[in-house]
């Protein structure tokens, strides 16, 4: 789990709402690379956007991390869609090379470039993942690997750019490292008394406190086909 040195930040991506698919609601997950320094506010990048506030963006998702590391093994999964895996392929506001979900912990502080941010949860992600990519299993299989990137909420506002150096400034929860939370949110049969000791962990985004609230109840059983599926 060590936190690698010399890491920067290989590019920064932004995306307009737009409508993509017919007959479907738009989406903001279109992301293009932008040169140079990048207003960072405690709701995201300048000039990102996203159509469903509900669900995406706001201060505990201002930002979404994936490891181009990563993209390597989504060609080899679906080398039919393999065009499609390149940074910003799966609508990421940033993209590096050397960081992965197994070098972070739920809660950890990072500054990128200017800016301070805090790991909040993982990516949960959503039929249009899967429309984006243009197969209908990218969303499932992409939950089930556990490769789902990670989201920040910003502590401190400030530039960032391509090239900018990322360093770990603190780590206040070494106990929780974000690959257990990650698997424990989309595990359906989660052990109640862990579900509730994560949703009580501070750090994490309420939106996944509020769902491994849900999960302590040995009773509730989550549907996630209206997510992964679209309706």
């Amino acid at each position: 789990m060590q936190f690698p040195d010399d890491l920067s930040v290989g590019a920064i991506f932004v995306g307009r709402v737009a409508a993509h698919w017919h007959g479907k609601p738009p989406s903001g997950i279109v992301k293009l690379a932008v040169v140079g320094r990048q207003w960072l506010t405690e709701t995201g990048i300048c000039g990102d956007e996203q159509a469903d506030p509900a669900h995406h963006g706001g201060p505990e998702k201002a930002v979404h991390h994936y490891a181009a590391d990563h993209y390597p093994f989504w060609e080899r999964e679906m080398p039919d869609v393999a065009a499609r895996f390149v940074p910003g392929g799966v609508g990421e506001n940033v993209s590096t090379r050397g960081l992965t979900e197994e070098m972070l912990c739920i809660g950890d502080v990072i500054r990128i470039g200017e800016a301070v941010v805090q790991v909040t949860q993982g990516r949960q992600p959503c039929w249009k993942l899967s429309a984006h990519v243009g197969r209908a299993d990218m969303a499932a299989r992409f939950q089930k690997s556990g490769r789902t990137g990670w989201y920040y909420r910003v502590l401190r506002e400030g530039f960032i750019a391509a090239g900018d150096a990322i360093a770990l400034l603190e780590r206040p929860q070494p106990d929780w490292p974000l690959p257990a939370v990650i698997a424990a949110r989309f595990d359906p049969k989660l052990d109640p008394g862990l579900a509730q000791r994560l949703a009580g962990l501070g750090e994490l985004s309420g939106s996944w406190r509020a769902g491994f609230a849900r999960k302590s109840d040995p009773t509730f059983v989550e549907d996630t086909g209206p997510r992964l599926a679209g309706g």
